[in-house]
């Protein structure tokens, strides 16, 4: 039984759209009320176009910035659904912590600190925060997105805010839906992964076998010292020519980043001390920088956290044909299918073993590589709006 389908889950009931937003005025927006356009044929969606409000109150960015710099997963998802909605032909405003207001690629973005949010939509997405629950009271529907384990949900000020709205939750996948109670309050709850960015999915991939050069795409907190060690103690004495190219740092996380930028140092201090072991460091870059140090990596290295409820670095991998070395921690188990796309080991020697392996032997690269490219490059953002869509 699908985890909104269970007994006390009942669907949220539909709000009546109010007179204003009948008549095509539904917010104000530096002191002028928006004229929505009336509903016509999505461009690629399966019914009429909608009014989709999007809301999230964490660090600065919008529809820019996974182009000019490198931006977390929660964010780029943010960015890619707001986009991938509006491609379908929805009327799209995103309400983010940006410092002006954009209009990018179809979506309207405007500081959330100094716009008002309408009081309807169609759809109202709330991005993780809990004071983003009480906006857009009218919305037809109410999706409560969320990214992080849910345990950060069991609190007062989450539960009882969610027990009134009773939002349909939207989890990235099986792991991060059972990270929430069920007797915890919500209406429906679904899982809807996260896409693939299309630069991922469309870009030409390595066509023979890279030099046996690794690659690490995640933030510093999450295992890269053990990873590190792995490598140094493991990996390089039996592969002396392998390169481990690490891609990691603070910039990347805004103000969490700033937070906890000595415990990241400290970690990234010690990528800078195995430089003579073949590691590499560099700072995180955009995607589409990113995407040609993909094309030139011979496989994915990644423990995984408890806390990776999808990890979009190991599918952008997996989507550009690198096979993974993973843990079974967290999601991981979810992005590498074990034995076909990579591997999914239990501990640091099946670790080595594995990266050994696909670092040195050609036919098995070649086999996961084509394997990758076959299962792994067609979800994107496309395919997660169609499932957004269909929630309303």
């Amino acid at each position: 039984m699908p985890p909104g389908d269970c007994p006390g889950f009942v669907r949220l009931p539909q709000y009546a759209r109010p007179a204003h937003a009948a008549n095509g005025l539904v917010g104000r927006r530096d002191d002028v009320y928006q004229t929505r356009r009336p509903a016509t044929a999505g461009a690629k969606g399966s019914g009429p176009m909608a009014d989709i409000v999007m809301a999230d109150d964490g660090i600065e960015f919008d529809g820019r910035s996974a182009e000019l710099q490198p931006l977390g997963g929660a964010e780029s998802a943010f960015v890619g659904l707001a986009e991938a909605l509006a491609a379908r032909g929805h009327l799209v405003t995103a309400y983010t912590n940006c410092a002006a207001t954009l209009r990018h690629r179809g979506v309207q973005w405007q500081p959330i600190s100094a716009t008002p949010l309408p009081p309807a939509a169609d759809l109202y997405i709330a991005n993780r925060g809990d004071k983003l629950l009480a906006l857009v009271p009218q919305a037809r529907t109410t999706v409560f997105w969320v990214h992080n384990p849910a345990q950060y949900l069991m609190k007062v000020r989450y539960l009882w805010k969610l027990a009134r709205r009773r939002p349909i939750i939207v989890f990235s996948g099986p792991y991060h839906a059972s990270t929430y109670p069920a007797w915890a309050p919500s209406g429906l709850r679904r899982e809807i992964p996260y896409g693939i960015s299309e630069i991922f999915r469309t870009t030409p991939p390595a066509t023979e076998p890279p030099p046996p050069r690794a690659i690490f795409t995640s933030n510093p907190l999450r295992s890269l010292d053990w990873l590190l060690e792995v490598w140094a103690e493991r990996v390089f004495p039996q592969v002396p020519t392998a390169k481990f190219h690490v891609f990691s740092g603070a910039a990347t996380y805004g103000a969490m980043g700033k937070a906890k930028a000595a415990a990241m140092n400290a970690i990234l201090d010690r990528a800078r001390s195995l430089r003579s072991a073949g590691v590499v460091l560099h700072d995180p870059v955009p995607k589409h920088a990113l995407v040609a140090e993909m094309v030139a990596a011979r496989v994915y290295l990644y423990r995984g956290d408890s806390s990776e409820t999808y990890c979009a670095s190991a599918g952008e991998a997996q989507a550009m044909g690198v096979p993974g070395v993973v843990q079974d921690i967290g999601s991981m188990a979810e992005r590498i299918d074990e034995g076909k796309t990579g591997f999914v080991v239990r501990d640091e020697s099946q670790f080595a073993t594995a990266t050994i392996r696909l670092l040195t032997d050609d036919s098995l690269w070649s086999a996961q590589h084509a394997a990758a490219l076959a299962g792994k490059r067609q979800y994107g953002w496309n395919d997660a709006a169609a499932a957004f869509e269909r929630l309303m």
